[in-house]
């Protein structure tokens, strides 16, 4: 298919490639330089090597932190930051930073979120709000109430792409040369970021998203062009469940992105349980995605580099196989 990254002239994604390389010295150190690296025992198990970046080892047990420290750290102290968030990850990055710079914190989230996830939320001094209906318009709606709020949006604000576009210069960084990069995708600000760097300075590798087959609307907006909205099955991936994308996250997949696949939870389940037995790492279902892809597509590449995002797994997601 042709994409907008095949027209001539810079492409649309709105992404500074200057704030991804200013990122790398000004975002909290304790999530910058997470360990990358080739497990020959993972590679046995999948038959395939695979270089391994584990976004899992910090305060937030995800890539998150990257993002929301880059934005909320551009915002006037003692203000609110608003978000909503569906899996949960990002409204911990949001609480976590915002107490970091010297802001509060609102979270918004559906009523079924992981009781996990809402504690480690407040944990970091964000005030949680348990809603019905959808749970980013009662963030907007909460932070175009006041003044001193600011409405953080996950896919659309382009500082939160730009902090985590520093997981792929640090992947270039790499001894290890790779072909092929997998991304789980959920509302598309991660595999933007990434591949916004990736594509500048190694424009050969393939950048490939991965999200949930349940939820593909990210996916589905890919391919087309333009904002789906599915309606969401029941999935254990709720950090890469998403109901409709931004439309700058669709501009920008669309310009950077070269292929989606879509996984199942038992694919995810199945890699959950190989990273536990190889790396020793507990990953939650979304963080698992690019494991599970590798399992069940037949991605090309010599060199298969893979994200691991999370780790804030409920002890139901671990069922005996």
């Amino acid at each position: 298919m042709t994409t907008t990254r095949d027209l001539p002239g810079q492409p649309p994604h709105g992404l500074d490639l200057d704030r991804i390389a200013a990122a790398r010295t000004t975002i909290d150190p304790v999530f910058l330089n997470s360990p990358q690296y080739v497990d020959d025992h993972l590679c046995g198990r999948l038959g395939r090597r695979v270089l391994t970046k584990i976004e899992t080892l910090n305060p937030l047990r995800s890539f998150k932190g990257r993002g929301a420290d880059l934005y909320v750290g551009g915002l006037p102290a003692g203000h609110t930051v608003v978000c909503g968030s569906g899996g949960g990850n990002f409204g911990q990055a949001i609480a976590y930073a915002a107490r970091r710079h010297g802001l509060h914190a609102e979270v918004f989230v559906p009523a079924g979120t992981s009781e996990l996830k809402t504690r480690r939320m407040a944990a970091f001094g964000a005030r949680v709000h348990r809603v019905d209906g959808p749970h980013k318009q009662h963030a907007a709606d909460h932070a175009a109430a006041a003044p001193d709020r600011h409405f953080a949006v996950d896919g659309r604000d382009a500082a939160i792409s730009e902090g985590a576009g520093t997981i792929g210069a640090e992947l270039l960084d790499s001894a290890t040369p790779f072909d092929t990069l997998l991304v789980p995708v959920g509302d598309g600000a991660l595999i933007t970021g990434i591949a916004a760097w990736i594509k500048a300075h190694a424009p050969r590798v393939r950048v490939i998203g991965v999200t949930s087959a349940a939820a593909p609307a990210l996916e589905r907006s890919w391919r087309t062009g333009r904002p789906h909205t599915v309606q969401q099955r029941p999935t254990i991936a709720a950090g890469i469940s998403i109901r409709r994308p931004e439309p700058e996250a669709v501009t920008r997949t669309r310009a950077l992105v070269d292929d989606m696949l879509l996984i199942d939870d038992d694919a995810l389940l199945d890699a959950m349980r190989l990273t536990a037995d190889t790396l020793g790492i507990l990953l939650e279902p979304a963080g698992a995605a690019a494991i599970a892809a590798i399992t069940a597509h037949d991605v090309p590449g010599d060199t298969i580099a893979a994200v691991l995002t999370g780790a804030n797994a409920d002890p139901a997601h671990y069922r005996t196989p």
